[in-house]
């Protein structure tokens, strides 16, 4: 990028400072008006993600502000910027108190669609007068061409349809309607068209259920800020509750501000038996991205996971010949791709032969790229794991508890590229790029 008169910081590897949960260890800090980068893109685009830090506030709360998106010297749309779901302080798992010292979770991203951008075309992020922020931090932008929005597929029941007449405004609860949706489709698949879809409480998925949307930009179900963080019932969570379930193409938004490991999580959760499948999810701002149990044959594909309060994904109960290909997993608060084979709830299934393949996984602020704690031959393959500040790029280790499930057969870590990975961390101390401990067989090209 081109800079005018910002500071880059970085690059930096010690802890509890912006430029080490930057990508490539730097970033540029812009304190004033009129400063800027500036890039050129090298490819069309209509869409942008812009990756961001702002101050927070002195009790911990935060604030919004904005900064400015120019395309070829000319402005083109405020981006909204917010301190409200980063800024992490002290020990783990972690709090609001800027006294209690230590900050972690400095970045945050924000999305916005409908540009046009042609190849060769300037793209400047600027700090204007009106952008109130004390500073604001860019770290990365990505530009991508997104495709139109899909239409309602054959044998679909619409949710803004009668009997259910949900609303895509962000206001209207929708929360009934879609489960009522999911209760009577009859085998149909439960359309739902573009527009952001008010959610305030648990979606159950009963076997067959089949969810799309229009696409990961189009269609969101969107968690309510002020329900959000009173109680855990408030969230936007889709609970899989048997076989032959099929969820694509939608995002889901939460606003969770913080981590209670005995709180249920939000985002993908429950279990899929057999016969299933995930693509093309969006989810951000939740506990975990998915927490999947109790699924043998789940595949799932194309999927994002962003700035959630712990992991990315994690196979974790009774998980058995599952696939994760194809999916993001960027600003996440603990492992971006574990495999746990806890045993805190009754296992379906034998957990092993789950792979984690071509997968990418970068800048948690906790934890590890890829993990594997456990169970029958299981592997993280063809992945790319980069700017992993505080922990390892793979781990392999018994850290936690399997019951039965220790490590067997031959677990294989393989032809990955592992960048910029371990650190120290103040909880587990100096972390490895990669630490393997016995029976594994490894295969870095």
């Amino acid at each position: 990028m081109t800079i005018s008169n910002g500071t880059i910081l970085g690059p930096s590897y010690g802890p509890n400072v912006p430029a080490s949960e930057a990508s490539g260890r730097q970033c540029v800090q812009l304190t004033g008006t009129g400063q800027y980068v500036q890039f050129t893109a090298q490819a069309a685009a209509n869409a942008i993600v812009v990756r961001y830090s702002v101050p927070d506030t002195a009790d911990g709360v935060g604030t919004n502000s904005t900064i400015s998106l120019y395309t070829n010297g000319v402005f083109a749309q405020k981006l909204p910027v917010t301190s409200k779901y980063s800024w992490r302080y002290g020990a783990y798992p972690f709090s609001n108190t800027p006294g209690d010292g230590k900050p972690r979770n400095f970045f945050d991203e924000v999305r916005a669609i409908g540009l046009t951008i042609n190849p060769g075309d300037t793209v400047r992020i600027e700090k204007d007068a009106d952008d109130t922020a004390g500073y604001d931090i860019v770290d990365l932008v990505d530009l991508e061409n997104v495709a139109p929005a899909l239409t309602a597929p054959g044998n679909s029941t619409n949710i803004t349809g009668a009997p259910y007449n949900a609303v895509g405004d962000g206001v209207t609860d929708c929360t009934t309607a879609l489960q009522s949706a999911i209760n009577t489709a009859a085998g149909k698949i439960v359309w739902i068209p573009p527009g952001k879809y008010l959610i305030t409480g648990s979606i159950n998925l009963s076997p067959g259920t089949q969810i799309q949307g229009a696409g990961m930009w189009y269609t969101t179900l969107i968690g309510s800020p002020s329900l959000y963080n009173t109680s855990p019932s408030s969230r936007v969570t889709l609970n899989g509750g048997g076989s032959s379930i099929s969820l694509s193409d939608f995002a889901i938004l939460g606003f969770l501000n913080y981590r209670n490991d005995s709180e249920a999580n939000d985002g993908l959760g429950g279990f899929y038996g057999t016969g299933s499948t995930i693509s093309r999810i969006w989810v951000e701002h939740t506990k975990t991205g998915a927490w999947i149990i109790n699924s043998k044959g789940l595949v799932v594909s194309d999927c994002r996971f962003r700035d959630t309060e712990a992991d990315g994904i994690n196979l974790a109960v009774g998980m058995r010949s599952t696939t994760v290909t194809n999916c993001t997993a960027r600003g996440n608060g603990d492992d971006c791709f574990p495999i746990w084979p806890a045993t805190y709830t009754s296992q379906t299934f034998s957990p092993g032969l789950n792979v984690i393949t071509h997968c990418t996984g970068e800048l948690p602020f906790l934890a590890n790229g890829g993990a594997i704690y456990g169970g029958v031959s299981n592997r993280i393959e063809d992945c790319l794991f980069q700017d992993i500040p505080y922990g390892c790029g793979i781990l392999i280790s018994t850290t936690f508890p399997v019951g039965g499930n220790i490590f067997s057969g031959t677990t294989f870590a393989q032809r990955c590229d592992v960048i910029r990975c371990g650190g120290f961390d103040p909880g587990y101390q100096w972390r490895a790029a990669v630490l393997i401990p016995v029976r594994v067989s490894i295969d870095f090209d």
